[in-house]
C-alpha cells in the first residue's frame, strides 16, 4: 500500500472496523482559570467566529487566549467603575464610619 501524505509526515492510522482513522492529538495546553468575561468571549467565538475558535482550539492556544481576554476585560471593567465613582463623587469609605442622620433636624 502506498504511503499517504499524512503517513509521509509521520502520522499514523488506527483501524476502526473497515476504516482507517488518523491518530490525531491536540497539543498540550497550560491550564488557566477563565472568569466571566473569558466564558462570555468563548460563547461568542463558538456562536459567531467558528473558524477562529477551531483554529485556537487545534493550535492549543484557546485557553491562553481566553485567559488574556478575561484579564483585559476585568482591568477595563475596574477602570470603568473607578471612573464612575469619581464622576459621581463616591469615595471608598465604608458606610459604617460615616453615618448620616436621616430624618432628624438640628442635631
Amino acid at each position: 500500500m502506498a504511503k499517504t501524505i499524512f503517513e509521509g509526515l509521520g502520522g499514523k492510522y488506527e483501524r476502526q472496523g473497515d476504516y482507517l482513522i488518523p491518530c490525531i492529538a491536540l497539543p498540550a495546553e497550560e491550564e488557566q482559570t477563565i472568569g466571566t468575561w473569558g466564558q462570555r468571549h468563548l460563547d461568542y467565538l463558538k456562536q459567531y467566529r467558528k473558524v477562529t475558535y477551531t483554529n485556537l482550539l487545534t493550535s492549543g492556544k484557546l485557553n491562553t487566549y481566553l485567559a488574556d481576554i478575561d484579564r483585559q476585560a476585568q482591568e477595563r471593567f475596574e477602570r470603568l467603575i473607578e471612573g464612575m465613582k469619581q464622576a459621581q463623587g463616591i469615595n471608598s469609605t465604608p458606610k459604617g464610619r460615616k453615618r448620616l442622620r436621616m430624618g432628624r433636624k438640628n442635631e
